[in-house]
């Protein structure tokens, strides 16, 4: 796909670079152990909260906010959005690293941080790409885990 020019303004690239506040979150054994039992896992590390199963974190870095904030597709509100001419999201990938496993007790700093914005042209016409990074640290500042994720706006 090429470049399609004009849609992304310098304010919008502008956004590029800005971070979330980062938010701390207690990993209890009840959370551990609630969440490997909705996603079915079969592994006992995690039935037992010894462990959180890879997808633990997913969406952790999200605004817990009422529903009549969603916004009218039903998405939580994005800080680090920008108001781009597209409006319409698709998810585009998300890509985790892990550097060590998550265990109860475990006090995480988790900061997201917008890496980049981009246009393509696609198939049925312009297409926006959005990417976060979020990174995942304990307290004391050990990486637990990296995640890159792409939102798709057409």
């Amino acid at each position: 796909m090429a470049e399609t020019p004009g849609l992304l303004t310098p304010e919008i690239r502008q956004w590029v670079g800005r971070s979330d506040t980062p938010q701390r979150l207690e990993v209890t054994r009840r959370d551990i152990v609630k969440y490997a039992i909705a996603t079915q896992q079969r592994l006992e590390k995690y039935l037992q909260g010894d462990e959180a199963p890879p997808m633990f974190l997913f969406n952790a870095h999200q605004l817990l906010v009422q529903i009549e904030a969603l916004r009218p597709d039903g998405l939580t509100p994005d800080p680090l959005l920008p108001d781009l001419p597209l409006k319409r999201v698709m998810a585009g990938g998300i890509k985790n690293t892990y550097h060590r496993p998550i265990k109860p007790g475990d006090v995480l700093v988790l900061t997201r941080t917008l890496t980049d914005i981009y246009e393509k042209q696609g198939r049925t016409g312009p297409l926006i790409f959005v990417v976060y990074g979020v990174r995942v640290e304990t307290e004391d500042g050990e990486l637990v885990m990296e995640e890159t994720r792409r939102r798709i706006f057409r």
